[in-house]
């Protein structure tokens, strides 16, 4: 759901597999592999969850931040 009431975005079970699946060879075309961190900085959407899947597929262990931070506080957590 987005922020605003009745606006939603539906996506199939295949459509975030097949998007997960991307996000992963990406992070691994990135170098990304197990046991490494990664910070999502994204809002709540179909794609921040896929990012969060893609993750975990890949091994890496993943933190979710949002803009709702000030600048110090989003470094706080990303060192985190």
């Amino acid at each position: 759901e987005k922020d605003e009431p009745g606006e939603e975005v539906r996506v199939t079970y295949r459509e975030l597999l097949e998007l997960t699946c991307r996000l992963g060879k990406t992070l691994k075309r990135q170098g990304v592999k197990r046991g490494d961190r990664v910070t999502i900085y994204m809002p709540p959407c179909p794609l921040a969850v896929a990012s969060m899947l893609a993750c975990a597929r890949t091994g890496a262990v993943h933190a979710v931040v949002f803009a709702g931070f000030s600048a110090e506080s989003l470094a706080d957590r990303i060192r985190d």
